[in-house]
């Protein structure tokens, strides 16, 4: 039975598929029919609905209360739009200048800053604050708020003046700043810190950038137009406001079509990760290494001041006051009087005091026989047989001694004979990173060459 039925459909489906080769056009006619009459047969059901203009109609009215207009109101005023202003402190300002150039026109206000002790001891008569205020429609003072970071330990100050049902009312806090980093870029068109100040990068970054490459650029005499840097470094925040700049993270300098490479790295004194410091394992000093792994800083810097003018230079030249030829067998810097002088390196003071054409001198004995001497000083802040460091003041630019204007003589001396400052620095020793931390410092230095080539490519300016 079950071999019969097979047979059966096997010869249906040959006979279906005779009739399609045989007869495609009316099979295809008679299925069309089918669709047709089916679709006929939906619009004969679906016109049998009632029509929509027959159905019965039927209004419903209500009536409908408004809200009390004193709720509105009310909600209205709930809504009242506050006004912020931002303003620097200014150290001649008043009570009333300070609100009228932040906007506020406010007597009771004006009259508290006047009298409150905490205010007039932290904001009025110092300038250079970040000053925040909340204000009404009428411009009367709801809260000022004041942010300043005297000390570079990483917190900041902020004073808050706010007004209460029963008046006003000061506090200061202090609270935790947090770093953010900043990329720049900028252009040597006639000095640095002009080149800095177009891109506007604080000052203490461009000393940080001068001292960091000081081994390597003479930042007096070295700088042509066209020179370019790239630099990454910290902006320290407190309530999201910058409050001073922190410290280079790295930096790339290009000078007479030389690049020189700088980043910030911490090794770890004890055997582990480098760059990380907890209590078990305290980290070391921290210093800026080129991307070799070697030290930028070196046993002398080039230079016993941040900034000046060299205005006669290790050779032969016409003596002011003897009005001769002879060798000058320092460098001279022009500066102001009172502009500090540093140690170029460690070492013990050899000698404090007045000493013939010299003036108010002090010079420092260092390693191998080394000596320093920093000459026509007008103050001395150190004493003979103290113990000095790298870049400590030492004493102030002056006149004293032989010297027909204000500035600093500075000498170097090796086993008694005098050599160029600026050649010792250059070839004095710099130490490289350890074995131990080598892995860390090359996965460290990757990510700096990333962030200098993207600094590389701003306009001249700054980004986050």
């Amino acid at each position: 039975m079950k071999t019969r039925l097979i047979q059966t459909a096997e010869d249906a489906f040959a006979f279906a598929a005779s009739l399609v080769q045989h007869h495609p056009k009316q099979l295809t006619a008679a299925i069309a029919a089918l669709l047709l009459g089916g679709a006929g047969a939906t619009f004969a059901v679906a016109s049998l609905a009632p029509d929509a203009a027959q159905l019965p109609v039927r209004t419903v009215v209500e009536d409908v209360i408004p809200l009390p207009l004193f709720a509105q109101t009310e909600s209205v005023q709930n809504q009242a739009m506050r006004l912020y202003r931002s303003d620097t402190t200014r150290a001649a300002d008043t009570a009333e200048a300070l609100l009228k150039r932040l906007g506020i026109y406010d007597p009771q206000a004006a009259a508290f800053i006047r009298a409150d002790r905490l205010v007039q001891q932290t904001l009025m008569g110092r300038g250079g604050r970040n000053v925040t205020v909340e204000a009404s429609e009428g411009n009367t003072l709801l809260k000022l708020s004041a942010r300043w970071s005297p000390e570079d330990d990483g917190m900041f100050k902020r004073l808050s003046v706010e007004k209460t049902p029963t008046g006003f009312q000061s506090r200061v806090e202090t609270l935790p700043m947090t770093a953010s980093s900043r990329l720049a870029s900028g252009t040597i068109h006639t000095s640095l810190f002009a080149a800095t100040d177009d891109a506007r990068i604080p000052d203490s970054i461009a000393t940080q950038l001068a001292e960091i490459f000081s081994g390597d650029i003479d930042f007096h005499r070295a700088l042509r137009k066209g020179d370019r840097f790239s630099v990454t470094y910290e902006t320290l925040e407190g309530d999201g406001e910058p409050l001073r700049a922190g410290r280079v993270l790295n930096a790339e300098f290009v000078n007479a079509g030389k690049s020189f490479q700088a980043m910030w790295f911490q090794e770890a004194a004890a055997t582990g990760q480098a760059g990380l410091s907890t209590a078990s394992q305290p980290a070391t000093k921290g210093g800026y290494y080129n991307l070799a792994g070697e030290s930028l800083r070196r046993a002398f810097l080039a230079s016993p001041m941040e900034f000046s003018r060299v205005t006669s230079g290790f050779k032969m030249r016409f003596h002011p006051i003897m009005q001769t030829w002879r060798a000058h067998l320092g460098v001279d810097y022009a500066a102001p009087t009172g502009t500090a002088v540093r140690s170029v390196g460690d070492g013990v003071v050899h000698f404090a005091g007045v000493q013939n054409g010299f003036g108010n001198v002090v010079m420092v004995k260092h390693q191998n026989n080394s000596l320093t001497v920093y000459a026509h000083l007008s103050r001395i802040h150190v004493r003979n047989g103290q113990a000095i460091s790298q870049g400590q003041h030492i004493g102030a630019v002056g006149q004293t001694g032989w010297a027909t204007g204000p500035h600093l003589h500075f000498e170097f001396r090796v086993n008694g004979t005098h050599r160029d400052p600026l050649t010792m620095a250059r070839q004095s020793e710099a130490v490289p990173v350890t074995a131990a931390a080598r892995p860390a410092f090359n996965q460290a230095a990757a990510q700096v060459r990333t962030q200098l080539a993207a600094a590389s490519q701003l306009l001249p300016g700054s980004a986050q």
